[in-house]
């Protein structure tokens, strides 16, 4: 597990030094390109130079934007589980209209996704699933999508199809990397085994494959059962663990600092972070950074680069002022 976060970080900092010296490289190209025009009176190279000065602006642009992942877990894998809220088959439904967003810009951005569990809706969709995200800065990417995210709809399960508001809760977690896992001892986990269940709740295999593990000191509970065996699913759930112990041990060190500096009162809207709205407009707004679109099903489709931008500048800006 060590050498394979050693090897990913290697990966992912060769990729930055490699392109970094690929605008290097265009910046001297674009300045002989200059020089060869100053010197020979070329008017023919102005537009090559008009080209190559936008595209090289945009290549810069877009590197500097990737220094908003300074963050201590911003380049490690992300685990993140969606869970319908109250409203039945609807909330489950979005949940997993969710689940599927966000695997459609994972493969968009090349990275790979696990399925590590999922728990079926009693009629349609899903009341939970966990997820883990592998690729370059994929906490980085994802973590701004944790919060509430509300559907408004005209509900396919009303039989007067009538508009229906839903909500779904996305946690996000950074994949513990080795050396700042925190130690587990077996004398504080309870570990539990059960028959994997598939849709309704019935048993689907005869052997017990599911693994639950409970954290005694905290009391957190965290479920496996989508791999073949018990070990491995032993192995995933003490990973999810690891990263909610991490997540729990930064929570109550930002709520101390919170305390001491002065709780920050938040004048946004409810507990929603996103509104998705195809009924009666159609538009998909953050209400953090105010970014909107007028096009929900291409964000639903796995197109959500310009909100996560939008709210991955807007933290930066905040943090900036603090």
């Amino acid at each position: 597990m060590r050498a394979q976060g050693v090897m990913q970080r290697l990966s992912t900092l060769g990729q930055e030094i490699d392109a970094w010296r690929g605008v290097e490289a265009q910046a001297a190209g674009l300045a002989e390109l200059v020089s060869m025009s100053l010197h020979e009176g070329d008017s023919d190279l102005t537009e090559d130079i008009g080209r190559e000065t936008a595209e090289l602006a945009a290549r810069v642009a877009d590197m500097e934007f990737q220094l908003v992942f300074s963050g201590p877990h911003d380049d490690q894998n992300a685990i993140f589980a969606i869970h319908a809220g109250a409203g039945g088959s609807d909330s489950q439904d979005w949940a997993q209209m969710l689940l599927r967003m966000y695997l459609r810009w994972s493969e968009k951005n090349g990275c790979r996704v696990s399925v590590l569990e999922t728990s079926p809706g009693e009629e349609t969709g899903i009341k939970r699933a966990m997820v883990e995200v592998t690729g370059p800065f994929a906490y980085g990417w994802l973590k701004v999508e944790r919060g509430v995210h509300r559907l408004v709809r005209l509900s396919p399960f009303d039989a007067d199809h009538m508009r229906h508001t839903s909500f779904a809760l996305v946690e996000v977690l950074p994949e513990p990397a080795e050396e700042g896992a925190i130690e587990i001892r077996d004398e504080d986990i309870r570990v539990d085994t059960f028959r994997a269940s598939g849709h309704g709740g019935q048993n689907v295999q005869k052997v017990e494959t599911a693994v639950r593990i409970t954290h005694i000191p905290t009391d957190i509970v965290v479920t496996c059962q989508n791999e073949r065996s018990q070990g491995q699913n032993r192995d995933v759930a003490m990973r999810i663990l690891q990263a909610r112990l991490i997540e729990r041990e930064e929570t109550l060190r930002a709520e101390e600092q919170a305390r001491l500096k002065g709780a920050h009162i938040s004048a946004g809207w409810g507990n929603q972070i996103r509104s998705y709205v195809l009924h009666p407009y159609r538009m998909v707004k953050d209400h953090r950074s105010g970014f909107e679109t007028r096009d929900p099903q291409a964000v639903l489709d796995g197109e959500l680069d310009g909100l996560l931008r939008a709210e991955l500048m807007r933290t930066v800006g905040n943090a900036s002022t603090a």
